[in-house]
């Protein structure tokens, strides 16, 4: 089960890059994060915290991180893995964001109806966000 949203932003690429890098401060521009923290480098293989502004904390694994063009998240549930991606792909002259959520596993199906609605109405709202971060350091 996966769902996926996407946005344009007028904003060079290493400027939406350097708002997912700050991991801590993803809760300022995504209202669906009460926290998040990566231990060491936001780097492929790193771990860190994540806190939903509704839901209980949980240990994220960031499996791939290209600079300037992507980064996985994924965090262990029953029987299942929820995978959160985001690319950043240039569109004109423009950036579009696309953040894709994804549910793998056994149990994928059953997470999918019960978090997966919540999240796939979240999204929206999330690349709002960082759309308004990026244009308004500039």
């Amino acid at each position: 089960m996966q769902f996926e949203n996407r946005i344009l932003v007028n904003a060079p690429v290493d400027r939406l890059f350097s708002l997912y890098a700050d991991v801590s401060g993803w809760s300022s521009w995504d209202p669906d994060v009460k926290s998040s923290s990566v231990d060491g480098q936001f780097s492929s293989g790193a771990t860190g915290t994540l806190q939903p502004s509704s839901g209980p904390k949980t240990k994220i694994t960031f499996t791939e991180v290209l600079q300037n063009r992507l980064f996985t998240v994924e965090s262990k549930l029953s029987l299942c893995t929820m995978r959160f991606e985001h690319e950043l792909s240039p569109v004109g002259n423009q950036i579009q964001a696309l953040h894709r959520v994804s549910f793998v596993g056994l149990l994928s199906p059953l997470f999918g109806r019960l978090i997966g609605s919540q999240i796939q109405k979240g999204l929206p709202r999330t690349l709002e966000g960082l759309k308004r971060a990026a244009e308004q350091l500039g």
